[in-house]
């Protein structure tokens, strides 16, 4: 038997999940149910995903680095992250890849949903499962992030940084070219 056989068993388990993660995919619920195909979630909780890794990324330079605010959020926006690319790019930001579990996770939503955006056929109860596996990749991601350095991509970051001062613009373009991001901005 599958682990999410049904819209209720989706609704419940994104009830169970941390808050801010159900703050975040705040529009998830709204999503799931008679009223639109499963494909319009999953796309959802996979741009949700691509905006919290960004996030990630941005508040590691930030926070950790001390970059410059507003050229680390220029950067970003220029910035063309691969599956890969993320993963280079957060061991060289943070220090340590990202765990096997956090990958694997993710790995097996990535299947489903480029199964789904490729035209392929795929049963509902499959799309359910991609869905809970993104919700809980939140999840294990957000752990690792606040144990290294303190914020919540999947979460609210305000007041994420703190005080301390930042680097200059020159600086923080030659340390993020350092980290492996293409400067551009």
């Amino acid at each position: 038997m599958a682990r999410i056989p049904t819209y209720i068993a989706l609704n419940k388990f994104y009830e169970e999940r941390a808050q801010e993660v159900k703050d975040y995919f705040s529009h998830l619920p709204n999503l799931v149910g008679n009223e639109f195909p499963y494909d319009i979630p999953l796309a959802y909780v996979f741009l949700r995903c691509e905006q919290a890794q960004n996030r990630t990324l941005y508040g590691g330079v930030v926070k950790i680095h001390r970059g410059k605010r507003e050229f680390v959020s220029r950067v970003m926006n220029y910035q063309h992250l691969t599956r890969d690319g993320f993963k280079d790019i957060f061991k060289n930001v943070f220090g340590s890849p990202l765990s096997k579990e956090t990958i694997e996770k993710m790995e097996e939503a990535e299947k489903t949903r480029d199964r789904v955006i490729h035209g392929k056929s795929v049963p509902d109860n499959e799309i359910r499962e991609a869905i809970a596996d993104v919700l809980e990749y939140a999840e294990l991601l957000n752990n690792e992030v606040s144990g290294i350095a303190g914020f919540k991509p999947f979460g609210n970051m305000k007041g994420f940084k703190g005080r301390a001062d930042s680097l200059d613009n020159r600086t923080t373009k030659w340390l993020m070219k350092g980290l492996g991001f293409g400067v551009k901005a």
